[in-house]
């Protein structure tokens, strides 16, 4: 069995999107000596948000977690966009997750355990990271998730 990035990516069954372009004044991808952050990517599926409103509220935790899922194939897509071959990952090194939920939500963890499982299917044992994870009031497009993420590569 192949081990790399790439071949995880097509045991799972994932087709990397092409990454859309920002929406504002950033960009989507920043490079720093060897550390590649990725902006805040929203659960986007075709083109279309896949999961909006608030968890607790109009969200079940399950499409919480999905929509975390999505986010991080959208950050992979940008981190292959900007060095070409995911085998250049040395590590994940943090993901940052965004829940937007009602005040009363606490599930914000297995939300965005549904990003980080995803992170070490992907890249193995350099897919283990650090991470934070804070409920917001709402997100940009009233998106019910954002995952942003600081790599390693080589």
């Amino acid at each position: 069995m192949d081990s790399t990035p790439e071949a995880r990516l097509d045991q799972h069954g994932i087709i990397l999107p092409i990454p859309p372009a920002p929406v504002a004044t950033y960009v989507g991808t920043a490079v720093s000596g060897s550390l590649l952050v990725v902006s805040g990517q929203l659960p986007l599926v075709d083109g279309k948000l896949f999961a909006t409103g608030k968890l607790g509220a109009d969200v079940a935790t399950e499409i919480g977690v999905e929509a975390a899922r999505y986010c991080m194939i959208n950050v992979i897509a940008q981190v292959r966009a900007a060095v070409g071959d995911l085998s250049r990952v040395r590590r994940v090194v943090r993901l940052g997750g965004f829940i937007a939920c009602v005040p009363s939500f606490t599930q914000h963890a297995a939300v965005m355990n549904g990003a980080s499982d995803l992170a070490v299917a992907i890249f193995g044992e350099a897919g283990r990271h650090a991470r934070s994870t804070i409920g917001v009031p709402s997100l940009p497009l009233d998106a019910a998730v954002e995952v942003e993420g600081l790599f390693e590569i080589g």
